[in-house]
């Protein structure tokens, strides 16, 4: 598996990143703003992770999916960690990542990656997502915040 930039004009996989976020909207924002880097094998893009800039020193994980024939084999997780490693090389001083409150194969994920939860953004599905959104069986409505130094 090789990691790298989505190149210039090349278009974003755009199932893979509604996989992590059904806000078509949403996505094309931060892909305007963002970078972003896709996981290939065998000539297919696997897995992508959007970086956003968000405040000085500061840069987020603001997307994460992995193509689901390739999930559970530890993909997650090297996207995670080379997102860490970019947001290091890149000179920034804090990663930040969010999920949702019913995330707990994500939750497990970012603190095996390093990240500590840092707080919870009350009803954000409710405010920036039009239909309910639900995972394991659990309406998706606060997004828990995590965070790790460099």
């Amino acid at each position: 598996m090789q990691i790298r930039m989505l190149a210039y004009r090349e278009p974003p996989p755009m199932e893979l990143l509604l996989m992590a976020d059904p806000s078509e909207k949403l996505v094309n924002e931060y892909l305007n703003r963002g970078q972003c880097m896709v996981a290939e094998a065998g000539g297919m893009i696997i897995g992508v992770y959007v970086l956003l800039p968000t405040r000085p020193e500061t840069i987020e994980i603001v997307n994460v999916a992995v193509a689901e024939s390739e999930q559970g084999q530890g993909i997650g997780k090297q996207l995670v960690k080379h997102a860490i490693e970019t947001a290091g090389q890149l000179g920034y001083k804090t990663i930040e990542i969010g999920t949702g409150n019913s995330g707990v194969g994500q939750l497990a994920l970012y603190q095996k990656c390093g990240f500590r939860m840092v707080g919870i953004d009350r009803d954000f599905f409710i405010r920036h997502y039009h239909e309910p959104i639900y995972e394991n069986g659990i309406q998706v409505i606060d997004m828990v915040r995590l965070s790790q130094d460099l």
